[in-house]
């Protein structure tokens, strides 16, 4: 019985902590400084409003490329 009680709460406690967002850590800032992309952020090359359309640099294979995000 407290194996069963165990194992539940364990489960209870995996689809708790899996249905939380990911966030990665992000350094105190003024909003509008950060670029938040679906995977990664980095500083925006030029602050504005946050929610408004940016961009961060990212190095490819082929090149510099522009992956889009959103001020925050």
């Amino acid at each position: 019985m407290r194996l069963l009680v165990k194992a539940a709460a364990t489960v209870a406690l995996a689809i708790a902590l899996w249905a939380l967002p990911a966030f990665a850590q992000v350094p105190p800032h003024y909003p509008g400084t950060i670029c938040f992309t679906q995977t990664f952020w980095c500083w925006a090359p030029a602050a504005g409003p946050p929610g408004y359309a940016c961009a961060c640099p990212v190095q490819s294979p082929g090149g510099w490329m522009w992956y889009p995000g959103v001020l925050g």
